[in-house]
């Protein structure tokens, strides 16, 4: 087994890590590798190739801040669009000399001062190659979206046909004409539906809990436009601005404002029932829960093709399979050639933690029994110098998420130029932690009478989504860099 030295090594080739690898450079650390274990850079965007994948959030606020980028073909970019996105910026930057894609993280564990860091390598000229790397700090940037939640259905394994996950999908499997069923209704879904009716399909879609869903308001920017935004930086600049300034404006409504969460419940009802005319099917469209519970989703052509006929919605759960036979919870069967688990997946329980172990000896996930904790949502007791990314509490469901990831890029950098050890305390920790437990009682994500991937099912805590703005969070964060940096400061 080969080893090497670096002071960073950064997991995960997406968003998070491409923000880490440029903030290090900004603050003059050069000596990185990003490891991926994928074939490609762009994490979610690389691994989600759906018939209709697209994000849901307007383009020029999802991109890099330090990338800017005048081209963006839609308000809401493809997923393709968003990965080519992602390539370019890699090859803007020069970051492919210090990229390591198909490369595994197998283990990673702290010992004395430093990181040891184990991969494997499954590129087929060195399938199998093992190596470590000891490294001074770990960016640990893998992302929430990244292991599939395939649920237990009895019956499910004997299934004759495809069977396959919406962020796994099985170009082979057959579409035009085929009975294509659908298992779930969240962000996935609603773009996925649309596209599978379109292309010939004949869906029938299980929903265990409808979505609260408001019109998205997607069209292609003109050749005008782009020109526009290509000669003025400056417009660019302000549109981001406005788009910001609009997400942060949405807090108020999935927070569970009183005012602000009612006339968005009447956007949602409205749009509704503009789009379904039939009264029964649009109360099985209706959720019973607050609304911001659950992830809001954004579209305007997913009730129009249930309203067709085009699809066919069964109003609960999957419950078993029968051969050919999808059983639901209602008791109806339908027959498919084809089944779509568009369900999610295991937020609340990173696959990486389990390979991390701390000074302790135990494992992030270990640590993490009752649900995700950390300091500034980025630092965790007893995992000195390892920043995690895109972890806990570092989502968001009103803005932009690459806004959080390049604040706690531009963190890590900072406290990694200062060359100092970064730790926190178990008191800390537990500080925090009770400052976001405060901030989320009460809110709809934990009170709301949903189950959503926002909380832990193990203690119901609020471990993924951050319970402020981006403002609060960067102030947070800043807080918690100059309590960290003040004894180096200090003569």
């Amino acid at each position: 087994m080969s080893r090497e030295r670096v002071e960073t090594v950064i997991v995960g080739a997406g968003f998070a890590g491409i923000a880490a690898a440029i903030a290090l450079r900004a603050a003059g650390r050069d000596d990185f590798v990003i490891l991926d274990r994928g074939d490609a850079v762009g994490g979610t965007w690389r691994d989600n190739v759906y018939p209709g994948v697209a994000c849901d959030v307007p383009a020029h606020l999802y991109g890099l801040s330090t990338h800017p980028w005048p081209e963006w073909s839609r308000t809401f970019a493809p997923g393709a669009e968003i990965r080519a996105y992602l390539e370019r910026v890699v090859c803007a930057e020069r970051l492919d000399r210090r990229l390591r894609l198909r490369t595994a993280l197998t283990a990673a564990r702290r010992d004395g001062d430093r990181w040891l860091v184990e991969t494997r390598c499954s590129d087929p000229g060195r399938a199998g190659e093992r190596r470590t790397i000891e490294a001074r700090y770990v960016v640990l940037a893998a992302g929430r979206l990244t292991q599939p939640h395939v649920p237990t259905v009895p019956g499910l394994d004997g299934f004759p046909g495809p069977v396959f996950h919406s962020a796994r999908w099985d170009a082979a499997a057959p579409i035009e004409g085929a009975r294509v069923a659908v298992v779930g209704t969240g962000a996935s879904a609603v773009q996925l539906v649309p596209e599978l009716a379109r292309r010939g399909a004949r869906v029938t879609l299980f929903q265990r809990t409808p979505a609260w869903i408001v019109p998205r308001g997607d069209r292609s920017y003109t050749d005008d436009e782009r020109a526009a935004l290509r000669r003025d930086p400056a417009a660019l600049g302000a549109l981001r601005s406005a788009l910001y300034a609009e997400g942060e404006a949405r807090f108020a409504s999935r927070s569970g404002d009183a005012d602000a969460a009612h006339a968005a419940r009447e956007q949602a009802l409205a749009h509704l029932a503009a789009q379904v005319p039939d009264a029964a099917l649009r109360a099985a469209l209706t959720p019973a829960y607050a609304f911001g519970c659950k992830r809001v989703l954004l579209s305007d052509d997913f009730y129009p093709v249930i309203a067709s006929g085009a699809v066919t919605l069964e109003p609960s759960a999957l419950a078993a399979v029968d051969g050919r036979a999808l059983v639901a919870a209602s008791g109806a069967r339908h027959d498919a050639d084809a089944v779509v688990l568009a369900t999610g997946f295991e937020a609340s329980r990173q696959p990486y933690a389990r390979l991390v172990v701390g000074e302790r000896g135990i494992t992030l996930d270990e640590h993490w029994a009752g649900g995700m904790t950390a300091v500034g949502s980025t630092l965790v007791h007893g995992f000195p110098d390892l920043f995690v990314l895109n972890g806990p509490n570092a989502s968001l469901g009103h803005n932009s998420a690459v806004l959080i990831m390049e604040e706690q890029a531009a963190f890590a950098a900072a406290l990694i130029a200062a060359a100092v050890e970064v730790r926190v305390s178990a008191e800390d920790e537990a500080a925090h932690t009770a400052e976001i437990d405060a901030r989320a009682a009460g809110t709809p994500w934990v009170d709301g009478g949903c189950r959503n991937w926002y909380t832990d099912p193990r203690s119901g805590r609020l471990t993924l989504l951050w319970p402020g703005t981006v403002d609060d969070f960067r102030a947070r964060l800043a807080r918690v860099r100059d309590d960290l940096l003040h004894p180096v400061l200090t003569p």
